[in-house]
């Protein structure tokens, strides 16, 4: 019976791979897929339902190990196909918040099935007569709903839950792949919107440097988290100027006699003297 279903399990794994290449729309990719795994397992399932096993360990190798690697692709690619079909049109900041919540989807699954999941990955077998083997569940287990309106002579009250665990492997990697493609995007499309001329700072550096502080003061980079050295260090590098002792320029701007806001004073005159002028054109 084993060599039979492996046999099955390396054909399913050959077609499942032509499709990966063949096939780029993810969501036919999926159909197909869908269709090819579901026959493969009807396949597997005649041969577990005509075929007795030896022995009880033959029956939790196959629902523990063998079973799980059927269903798991069925439940992964089912899950892809939802994903693709949900997907938002947007931009990379729309799609990587869509990724980001299917991953939250997934730590949910694993914090709501974390004792079976140290069980399984840990590599335990005292409870594998119960919960791979049929007829054999215990409702003091924690059964899903599910499970009840399963074919008892092809499931047992555990095996779907390792396919689950399984499936979520790759779909963790497929989601974050997504978020690297996106990311990649996103900053292929700013490095393309890189502006033609490059601006110099040509004030003096005191005016810079009392601006620096301004928008510090003001909180206006990174929700008011930015460090005054990182800012000052950025209008250093993006203006290819050195601010030098800045603190202590600030120093100076703090003990003028008169406006000490003298920069920031003739930023704002100039600025309203703007708009009444354009008042005066309209």
């Amino acid at each position: 019976m084993n060599i039979n279903i492996n046999f099955q399990l390396a054909k399913l794994n050959e077609q499942l791979s032509f499709l990966e290449i063949e096939i780029e729309n993810p969501i036919v990719k999926c159909e197909n897929a869908i269709d090819i795994i579901l026959k493969s397992i009807n396949i597997i399932k005649k041969v577990v339902i005509k075929n007795s096993f030896k022995t009880d360990q033959e029956e939790i190798l196959f629902f523990k190990e063998i079973k799980p690697q059927f269903t798991s692709k069925l439940i992964y690619y089912n899950m892809v196909y939802k994903i693709e079909m949900k997907r938002p049109n947007g931009g990379n900041r729309i799609l990587k918040k869509y990724f980001h919540n299917e991953l939250l989807k997934l730590k949910s699954f694993f914090d709501n099935e974390l004792e079976f999941y140290q069980y399984y990955r840990s590599g335990s077998t005292y409870l594998d007569y119960k919960y791979f083997q049929r007829g054999k569940f215990d409702i003091k287990l924690a059964l899903d709903n599910y499970y009840f309106e399963t074919d008892t002579t092809f499931s047992t009250s555990h095996d779907f839950k390792v396919a689950q665990i399984l499936a979520n492997d790759l779909l963790q990697l497929y989601i974050e792949n997504k978020l690297i493609m996106t990311e990649n995007k996103d900053i292929s499309e700013k490095s393309q919107r890189k502006p033609n001329i490059k601006l110099m700072w040509t004030g003096s550096k005191v005016a810079l440097t009392e601006l620096l502080y301004a928008l510090h003061s003001q909180g206006v980079f990174n929700n008011g988290s930015a460090d005054l050295k990182d800012i000052a260090e950025y209008f250093e590098h993006i203006f290819e100027i050195d601010l030098g002792q800045y603190r202590r320029t600030f120093l100076e701007i703090r003990t003028r006699k008169t406006d000490r806001t003298k920069f920031i004073t003739a930023l704002n005159e100039s600025l309203i003297k703007r708009m009444d002028n354009a008042d005066d054109i309209i």
